[in-house]
C-alpha cells in the first residue's frame, strides 16, 4: 500500500462531551479505500513541560494525579492557554510551580502525545539560568512541591516508583538528545 491508500478523510464530526480541560469528539470518516467508520478524538489545548536546570539538579514538582491516584514526580507544564505561545507558557508554569525564573529558555522539540487520541501537541522546552524567587503561584486547585533532584538520578529513576508520567520520560529523551548533540560538536 502507498501513502496515499493509508490516509482517512472526516466526512462529519459531532462533539459528544465538553469539560474544562478537553472536548471529546466522534469523527465519521472514510478511507482511502472505501472502509468507513466512527472514531473518538480528544481535542485538548497544547501542553507544555519545561526541564529546568538549577546547578547540577532537575527542579521537579511532586503532585497528586488523579486518575492514577498517586503522587507523581515529574517536571514542571501545563496546559498553553488559548492564543498564548508555547515558550510563554514555558516560562509562565515554571514560575507558577517552583517559583523559579528563567533566564534562558531553549526548545527542545515538540510532538503528539498520543495521535491515536489527542489532537493537541506537547512542547518540551529547557529551561537555564534559573532565578530563584522563593515564591509560588499555583492555580487554586493545585496543590503541589518542588525539590531539586540530581539529573543523573532523574535519568535513571524514570519509569520507576513516583517518575511514572510518560510525557516526562518524552521530556528527558530530549533532554538527552540536546545534550548527546552539544557533545558531539
Amino acid at each position: 500500500m502507498n501513502d496515499n491508500d493509508l490516509k482517512w478523510k472526516i466526512t462529519a464530526r459531532k462533539h459528544l462531551l465538553h469539560t474544562p480541560v478537553y472536548d471529546v469528539v466522534n469523527q465519521h470518516e472514510i478511507s482511502a479505500t472505501g472502509i468507513e467508520g466512527d472514531y473518538v478524538a480528544i481535542d485538548a489545548p497544547d501542553w507544555v513541560m519545561v526541564i529546568p536546570v538549577y546547578r547540577d539538579s532537575f527542579v521537579m514538582v511532586r503532585q497528586w494525579r488523579h486518575s492514577s491516584e498517586e503522587l507523581t514526580t515529574e517536571f514542571p507544564g501545563g496546559v498553553v492557554d488559548r492564543g498564548e505561545d508555547p515558550a510563554a507558557s514555558a516560562a509562565r508554569e515554571l514560575y507558577e510551580e517552583t517559583g523559579f525564573k528563567v533566564g534562558r529558555l531553549t526548545k527542545l522539540g515538540d510532538c503528539s502525545p498520543n495521535p491515536a487520541l489527542f489532537k493537541n501537541r506537547f512542547h518540551v522546552y529547557l529551561a537555564e539560568e534559573l532565578i530563584p524567587t522563593g515564591e509560588q503561584a499555583l492555580d487554586d486547585d493545585e496543590l503541589l512541591s518542588y525539590q531539586l533532584i540530581p539529573t543523573e538520578e532523574v535519568i535513571a529513576s524514570f519509569g520507576k516508583g513516583e517518575f511514572s508520567h510518560a510525557l516526562t520520560g518524552t521530556a528527558i529523551a530530549y533532554y538527552l538528545g540536546h545534550t548527546h548533540s552539544d557533545h558531539n560538536k
